[in-house]
């Protein structure tokens, strides 16, 4: 099918970008005013203890954050729905330096409040006046042993640039410079390329997934050695980072920046350990099903029944989704509405536009959502799913002030999630026969790629750092030897450990943000938690969960996370999402007669 130009797509599909600046004008123009802003926070400098000045820095700041926040939202936008018009690069390019030098006027105010003393800071958060920064105030007091000098923290964020390098290499090699090859399907060959990989994967055709597999695989085995020693490099940063903040590992660091009790981490590995016994029989399962004398892992996104795909229009899929989502009420079903019809969604794919979906958003305008939206089970998820990412957004801009409306990326990934719960919970119980079986297996493999698949990811994340950290090698030897023992400790005997899988961690993005990918494990805990108290408990439980979504950054993730019922410093979330995944096992294999 042709891939239209943008200009060719009825503006009902597209997002309103002039509900944030009506024209590239306006926003040059806003850019230019902003500009000025250079240098205006220095005036405070070594004025902190003073509480009228340090109330001015922090409003004006805000202020000053809240402008390049828009600003920084339509250049993206723009840029996304045609990466190859460099109006729009140079765009986000202008704006990306002077955030930069926006950042770095602003270093000094976290340095200079640590240094006053935790009298001083203890007094401000009780007083009204500066309650729009208590809990930013309470993090400064909590943090403090890890703040620099004013000095030492101006070094770090004009490090920032080259110390994010090993994530731009990454990218560039993955998405601009690795070539796949073809691979040969029934309508003929194509090349092969991140989103169809996926298509193909799903194929019943066990040639075409294996083929697929291979020439993915292949690219990045080849410069495997290329690789191993930029993720070195990127690890070895995350140690000396962690080390120079005085933190006691990478993981530390990374868990502390939100707040988030490493008793949590701890949790997750130990819940996902006592079910890879769960985890082994579904393999084993879907082997006999398939009916292959030896699985390998591009055997286990392939669906087990043929021709139950849920083939919806973009106007159908909204309409499932809305209806799914009634149990949320009769608010968040008006907000739905008015995402639909004014401008919140991007939804066709066109000629250079941002592959993939996101929510995305800023203080003082309305979420927006990008997708590229086809005729399958996946992609009607997706509207779901950005969905919950843009509602969490918008009730947290709504009931919080800038300072405090920003979500932890801990607990980012729930809102969505129990959207996907409460769409897959609505469509398994109005469907039957191969329909059934296939949401069923739909369910199993959401838990198996998001629980199971990134806890396995977070525990390599933790070997690979723990190996920087004892000043051990890290190559592509050692990485892939570690990896493989790893799917071996998953995934059983039931899947083959080829020569490509064991190079999986080296086409793994998230990894170059380090420790990230455990928060879709809890991600899916705490939403499986919430979304079956929603659907046993009603209104009650929903008005918790809105609780949990307008809280914004208001106080750490994980205490926001109770606020909903999901405390993940116990194991019962935990325990419940097992469970869950363990009742969907056998509803699934009651289906096949066993």
């Amino acid at each position: 099918m042709k891939v239209l130009q943008r200009k060719e797509i009825d503006g009902r599909y597209k997002w309103r970008t002039e509900d944030i600046f009506a024209s590239d004008g306006d926003f040059y123009a806003e850019l230019g005013e902003l500009a000025k802003e250079v240098g205006a926070l220095g005036a405070y400098r070594g004025r902190l203890g003073d509480k009228a000045a340090l109330l001015d820095c922090l409003k004006k700041r805000d202020r000053i954050s809240e402008r390049a926040d828009r600003l920084g939202l339509y250049a993206h936008m723009k840029k996304d729905e045609d990466a190859k018009n460099n109006v729009y690069g140079e765009m986000y390019d202008k704006l990306i330096a002077l955030g930069v030098k926006l950042n770095s006027d602003a270093s000094f105010i976290t340095p200079e409040l640590s240094a006053r003393g935790g009298e001083y800071l203890s007094g401000l958060t009780e007083d009204a006046a500066f309650s729009d920064y208590d809990y930013m105030l309470k993090e400064i007091l909590r943090n403090k042993a890890h703040i620099l000098s004013d000095k030492e923290e101006k070094l770090l964020t004009e490090m920032y640039p080259f110390a994010s390098a090993f994530r731009e290499i990454f990218s560039m090699f993955d998405n601009a410079d690795t070539v796949f090859g073809k691979v040969k399907t029934p309508e003929g060959k194509v090349e092969l390329t991140h989103g169809l990989y996926g298509v193909l994967l799903q194929s019943h055709d066990r040639s075409v997934r294996k083929e697929a597999y291979k020439s993915m695989f292949s690219a990045f085995k080849r410069h495997i050695n290329t690789l191993a020693a930029n993720y070195a490099g990127n690890v070895m940063k995350n140690v000396f980072i962690a080390k120079v903040r005085n933190y006691k590992s990478a993981l530390h660091r990374a868990l502390s920046g939100e707040n988030v009790d490493p008793a949590v981490y701890d949790n997750l590995l130990e819940a996902v350990r006592g079910k890879l016994p769960a985890l082994r029989e579904y393999v084993a399962f879907r082997k006999k099903v398939l009916g292959t004398a030896r699985m390998y892992f591009y055997d286990l996104y392939v669906p087990l029944t043929a021709e139950a795909d849920i083939k919806l229009e973009y106007e159908e899929a909204y309409a499932l989704v809305k209806t799914a989502l009634e149990p949320l009420g009769a608010e968040y079903g008006g907000l739905l509405n008015e995402a639909y019809d004014k401008g919140w969604i991007d939804v066709q794919e066109n000629l250079n536009k941002r592959s993939g979906a996101y929510s995305t958003g800023a203080y003082g305008a309305h979420p927006y959502v990008l997708l590229n939206y086809q005729k399958t089970t996946h992609d009607v998820f997706t509207v779901a799913h950005e969905l919950g990412h843009a509602m969490h957004t918008y009730y947290s801009n709504k009931n919080q002030p800038y300072a405090k409306a920003d979500y932890e990326i801990f607990v980012a990934e729930v809102a969505s999630t129990v959207n996907e719960i409460l769409l897959l919970e609505h469509l398994i119980k109005n469907s039957e026969g191969e329909k059934r079986k296939y949401l069923l297996s739909y369910y199993l493999d959401m838990f198996r790629t998001t629980l199971f698949r990134q806890s396995m990811f977070a525990e390599f994340e933790r070997f690979a750092h723990e190996l920087g950290e004892n000043g051990e090698p890290i190559n592509a030897v050692v990485l892939s030897e570690g990896y493989e023992k790893l799917v071996g400790k998953y995934y059983g005997e039931d899947i083959a450990r080829d020569e490509y899988i064991v190079c999986e961690w080296a086409r793994i993005p998230h990894f170059y943000s380090a420790f990230y990918v455990y928060k879709y494990a809890t991600g899916i805990v705490s939403a499986v938690s919430i979304a079956e108290s929603i659907l046993k408990e009603g209104a009650a439980a929903v008005e918790r969960y809105k609780k949990f979504l307008s809280a914004g950054g208001s106080a750490s993730p994980v205490e926001i996370l109770k606020l909903a019922g999901a405390d993940l410093t116990k194991k019962e979330p935990f325990q419940k999402a097992a469970d869950v995944f363990s009742r969907v096992l056998k509803e699934l294999k009651a289906e096949y007669g066993e």
